[in-house]
Formats: structure tokens, sequence, C-alpha cells
């Protein structure tokens, strides 16, 4: 199967991604954007037209980058809504508030390499935020994407996904000691076996998912980190938010990707499949494990049943 390749790369903006792109009448839900790479990706989804929900967990920071995509695209502001990915409850507050169809699904908002931290329902937070959160948002959301018909999901993962598979026997760390990075790994892991399996999954719904490396971006992402992250590439590897957000905004809108799914993109195309050990992530390629469909429909059936318990 040939990889997917379009005219974009590793210096296109979201802006020029989107240009030309008509999105009248279609609803977008980006998650964590208030700043960074989320807003951008919803500052270039605006003038296609769609209708454009920035879903914040600072709904006050949320309701400036609407003012702020307001003025810069001359186009109406955004709408806000609050959602904490962490919290069981906001996401099922968002999504019982949501009516009508949704073609567009941004899951931006993450955290990365964080302190070791635990939901009140025990679950580690970088798990619970960039992977359970979004997918109790994405499944509590069905109805609404299978409406659209041709509905697109975008999962926005990270090159640190090789530094771990989705440990299942111990997602939590109950058992081994934690690792911010390990759990980071893990984490953007589960965002791609995520697209895998929706994929599958949903496809009589007409339901696409993909996943993403954005690039090496200086963003509040890497308040945890302490310089590491973005601050070991090279200068000239490093992307504005603008560039950082191209290959979601590719991801949501071109028609080059009508009926894709289930891959991993970089630098707006598909990137190959890697086996390796012992040496730090690579900016391109996606590790085998991370698109494996029996560990794609594994974590959904785990994914389930910690979200059963936690409602329980």
């Amino acid at each position: 199967m040939d990889l997917i390749e379009t005219p974009f790369g590793f210096a296109s903006t979201a802006a020029e991604v989107a240009a030309g792109i008509d999105l009248t009448g279609r609803r977008a839900v980006v998650t964590g954007a208030s700043s960074g790479l989320g807003v951008e990706t919803a500052r270039a989804l605006v003038p296609t037209g769609a209708e454009v929900t920035l879903a914040v967990r600072d709904a006050e920071a949320g309701r400036r980058a609407a003012e702020d995509i307001a003025a810069t695209t001359g186009r109406p502001a955004p709408h806000v809504a609050p959602l904490d990915l962490a919290d069981p409850a906001s996401v099922a507050a968002f999504t019982a508030a949501w009516t009508g169809p949704l073609h567009v699904l941004v899951a931006n908002a993450g955290v990365m390499a964080a302190p070791e931290q635990y939901t009140p329902q025990g679950r580690e937070l970088q798990f619970a935020t960039n992977h359970l959160g979004h997918f109790a948002l994405a499944t509590g959301l069905h109805p609404a994407l299978a409406a659209d018909g041709a509905a697109r999901i975008v999962v926005v993962s990270s090159s640190g996904h090789q530094l771990s598979p989705v440990v299942f026997d111990d997602v939590d760390f109950a058992f081994r000691p934690y690792d911010p990075w390990q759990a980071y790994g893990q984490s953007k892991t589960a965002n791609v076996l995520f697209a895998v399996e929706a994929t599958r999954r949903w496809a009589g719904d007409g339901i696409t998912a993909n996943a993403l490396m954005p690039g090496a971006i200086h963003t509040n992402l890497q308040r945890h980190t302490g310089g590491r992250g973005s601050g070991q590439v090279p200068p000239e590897l490093i992307k504005t938010p603008q560039q950082g957000a191209a290959t979601s905004v590719l991801l949501a809108t071109s028609p080059l990707l009508d009926g894709i799914g289930g891959r991993y993109f970089a630098d707006c195309a598909e990137t190959p499949t890697i086996d390796r050990r012992g040496q730090a992530p690579r900016l391109h390629g996606v590790a085998r494990y991370a698109l494996d469909p029996e560990g794609a429909e594994r974590l959904w059936t785990l994914s389930e049943t910690l979200l059963e318990k936690e409602t329980a």
C-alpha cells in the first residue's frame, strides 16, 4: 500500500492547507483550542465557513482565543464550550449538550511529561487526558459523527509514541516506577491505536480517524519538560504553531483524505512504519505496535471497561 503524499510539507502553514476549502454548513470541535496548536487549527478552520467550537478547560482563555480568531479572520467568533478531558463528568456534560451532526473532531488537547498525578478515579493523568478523555468524547459524540455520513476524527499524537507501547497490564503505573516520558509515550501510542480501531469499527458510519505528529513546536505543552522535547531538536527543525497545525488541518479538510483512516502522518504526509530499539524518537516514522489492529481492538475494549468503572 503506497504512502499518501500531498502538495504540502514541513514549512506549510495551516492557512495554506485550508486555502480554497469550503466547509460551509459543516461543524467542527477542536479540543485544547485556547492556545498553541489548537487555536491555530481553529483559526484555519473558521475561514472555511465551518461552525467551530473551541472545547477548552479554561473558558475565559477560550473566550479570549475566540475573540482573537474573529479579529484576525474577520469572521464571527467560534463557539466556546467547557471541557476537562480528565474529568468524566465534564466530558459527559459536553457530549450530552451537543445536538445535531458533527463533521470534524480534532482531538488536540494534551499534557506532556507531567509529574506523577492521578485523577480522582485513579487513572494516570497523561493516559486519562491524552487518550481516555478523548475516547470518551469521541464515543459520546458518535451519534453526531455518524449523522454526518463522512465525518473525520483527527488525533494529535507525537513521535513520543516511540518511547512506549501501551502496557495493557499496567496502564496506570500501579506496579512499575512512574516515568513521565514512558507515560507520555504510552498515551501517544494510544492515540494512534484509537485512530486505527475507530476507523475499523465505525466504517459503516462513514467515519474515518487519522493520527499525526505535528512537529517540534514551542507551546505550553512543554511546561513540564524542563527543556526536553522540542528543546532537544535542532533549531532548523522547529516549527511555528501555524506550521505545526498544518497536518491537523490537512487531515480535517483535504479531499485527498476522503475515505482514508487508520493512518499516521507528519509534515502533511503519511509516514513509514519503523522497527527500532535503543534510540531517541525520530520526528518521522510510526512504530509498528502503534498500528497493530489487535492492539487497537484490545485498547478499545480496555478503554470501555475503564470508563464503565468511572461512571458506575
